[in-house]
């Protein structure tokens, strides 16, 4: 009795000291640099995302914050490295929105997007801009879809690829608004608005960044967006959900992920300083300015909205055969 009491003893002892050197560690977070993932390439708009806001991040927090891009794999590499990380808070994940759809259309990944990762918070939210070529007499989003019905199977439209969050905006829309056209993929973005300006394809779906400079200077047409609500850039501009296409909404959007079992104590702490710096007058400025909507929500929404993306674009490319391994 007297020997099995003092195992007992220790044992809680032990436990007693684990606990408390987790909350110690806990408390004393962060004491080291931060290391922020970006599983794509420099100069794009994760990495741009990531870098202005771990500045801010870094002085507020007092310790450095690297940005580091894996763009090997699609992203795969760079994503899987969170995954394995240990879950500390020290190692970072600046997910794009194909990050939640990659759950349905990838057959084979080497972690799972939502069950191995915990959410932070998101940052910014982009509506998708729907956008015609000039040559198209359409100047609302009823009129396209009327002039679509007429001429349909006649039109093309375009994206970076399939299962690309272009593509699978387009084929919602065209499922909601009961049109048909024909998808032609393109490598990148940037290509598939040339071909629109250039009237090889008549219809894409693009983001604000990418079509302003092209509207503005009448190479392209843009007639609504994809958010359910007006943007704060543009207010004169009508949504597609208030233009006869009711719940339309298709986003894109960058947050941060931790890998899962991340003490939810330091999940808080750095979503307490991530929305303390969104909400800085002018980084909403910054972020307004590009055609984007500031969020910082809290890590319960951004999972909600993971879940959602998962599910709802996830259908849409098992519909469409889309396999992207």
């Amino acid at each position: 009795m007297i020997k099995f009491h003092s195992l007992t003893v220790c044992a809680t002892l032990a436990v007693a000291a684990i606990a408390t050197g987790a909350a110690v560690a806990q408390n004393e977070f962060p004491n080291r640099p931060i290391r922020v993932i970006v599983p794509l390439a420099p100069g794009g708009g994760s990495d741009y995302t990531a870098r202005y806001i771990g500045q801010r991040l870094a002085e507020r927090i007092g310790q450095a914050v690297v940005v580091d891009n894996r763009p090997a794999a699609s992203g795969i590499v760079g994503t899987e490295l969170v995954a394995r990380a240990v879950p500390d808070g020290y190692t970072l994940l600046l997910a794009y929105s194909t990050h939640a759809q990659s759950a349905q259309l990838f057959t084979t990944l080497p972690y799972d997007p939502i069950k191995d990762f915990a959410p932070v918070t998101e940052v910014i939210a982009t509506p998708l801009t729907m956008q015609l070529y000039p040559g198209v007499p359409a100047k609302t989003v009823q009129e396209f879809i009327a002039y679509a019905k007429t001429n349909a199977g006649k039109l093309n439209y375009g994206s970076s690829g399939p299962g690309s969050s272009p593509h699978l905006a387009a084929e919602l829309f065209a499922s909601m608004a009961g049109i048909k056209m024909t998808h032609i993929p393109y490598k990148g973005v940037a290509l598939y608005v040339t071909a629109e300006i250039g009237g090889e394809i008549q219809f894409a779906f693009s983001n604000m960044f990418t079509t302003m400079p092209h509207w503005k200077s009448g190479r392209l047409r843009l007639i609504a967006t994809g958010g359910l609500k007006r943007m704060e850039a543009m207010p004169d501009l009508p949504t597609i959900s208030e233009s006869g296409v009711p719940g339309f909404e298709a986003l894109t959007w960058y947050g941060y992920l931790a890998p899962a079992k991340t003490p939810r104590a330091i999940i808080d702490k750095i979503q307490k300083q991530i929305a303390a710096i969104v909400n800085t007058p002018d980084v909403r400025q910054n972020f307004v300015a590009q055609g984007n909507e500031p969020l910082a929500n809290t890590p319960d929404e951004f999972a909600k909205v993971m879940r959602s993306d998962a599910d709802k674009w996830g259908t849409i490319g098992k519909r469409l055969g889309v396999k992207l391994d």
